[in-house]
């Protein structure tokens, strides 16, 4: 570039050359550079933080000027201190035992502020009105088992069939008497027992007793003579099937099958228990002991009685069971 001098100035050549003092250097902005942000931890405080920002509008460093000129520190608020966790509460103890097996906190059961007080006659009271429960109660219950094994009829294999006996005229079983042994002679002709048994005793000016009167009844019918055993002792039910007992003991039997009025076999049963004979039910559903309803329930009633009688004296009662 040929450059001319103006005025007074002296030519420089053919080529020419710059003047210093002609020429001036315009130099070139640098592209502004986004602010950028240096944070550094500070060894003296750490939660001090260093932001850099440039020196002047153009984002150029000023050449020469001092580092903190050209920067600015910025502390950031103080953050709060780190928050400690807070003890854990003591946790009621689980009644049932139950809990997390990892679980190592202590378990504790609130103590009660107080415990209530019973009166020494609320006490008495509450005995009192438990006896009247199991007083009302038992009888009700056994009232109910008298009625339900009535209602039964076992005819297991036995040694023998034994039927319990009830009035005879003169050598005449009565009605219900009858119905029991008609009864007996079913149970042998199923193949029940080989042997029936009939037990029973005489009233004052009897000319015969309730066990023979039984047997010869039931010979009449066709059994073997060889197959019936009388028993003519015995004024109630727990000195016959005491009687009883001992035949067994004599034959060798141990099971039976006890015939009578359907109310009176739970009783009948419950005492050839205590005799040691394995003994099952099957009751006469024929006579005048099972024709009528309030028949039935005046037995029941009855017998429920008479066997709280035995189970609490050890002995019969002194009404007899069987009817007209």
């Amino acid at each position: 570039m040929k450059v001319r001098a103006t005025g007074d100035g002296p030519e420089r050549g053919n080529r020419g050359e710059p003047d210093d003092e002609a020429t001036r250097v315009f130099p070139r902005p640098a592209p502004a550079a986004e602010p950028t942000a240096r944070f550094e931890r500070d060894g003296h405080d750490d939660r001090a933080r260093t932001f850099v920002r440039p020196a002047d509008g153009f984002g150029a460093a000023r050449p020469g000027g001092p580092a903190d000129e050209a920067t600015r520190r910025f502390a950031r608020d103080e953050e709060p201190a780190p928050r400690r966790p807070e003890p854990r509460e003591a946790v009621p103890e689980d009644p049932f035992g139950a809990g997390d097996p990892g679980d190592t906190r202590t378990l504790r059961r609130p103590a009660r502020e107080g415990s209530r007080r019973i009166r020494p006659g609320r006490l008495v009271l509450r005995a009192l009105a438990l006896l009247v429960l199991v007083a009302v109660l038992l009888p009700v219950a056994t009232w109910g088992w008298v009625w339900y094994t009535a209602r039964q009829d076992q005819r297991p294999p036995s040694d023998a069939i034994v039927v319990l006996g009830a009035s005879q005229y003169n050598g005449r079983p009565s009605p219900v008497f009858e119905a029991r042994l008609s009864h007996a002679a079913e149970l042998y002709a199923e193949g029940v027992a080989p042997v029936v048994v009939t037990v029973g005793g005489s009233q004052p000016g009897d000319n015969y007793t309730e066990g023979d009167s039984g047997a010869r009844w039931l010979v009449e019918q066709g059994l073997p003579e060889d197959s019936v055993v009388p028993i003519g002792e015995g004024s109630d039910t727990l000195e016959s099937l005491e009687l009883v007992a001992r035949v067994f003991e004599e034959q060798g039997w141990r099971s039976a099958v006890i015939v009578s009025d359907p109310w009176h076999s739970l009783r009948s049963r419950e005492i050839a228990e205590d005799f040691g004979i394995e003994a099952a039910t099957s009751p006469a559903r024929s006579g005048p002991a099972v024709r009528e309803r309030e028949t039935q329930l005046w037995y029941i009633t009855r017998e429920t009685a008479s066997l709280w009688h035995y189970w609490v004296f050890g002995e019969s009662a002194t009404v007899r069971v069987d009817a007209l």
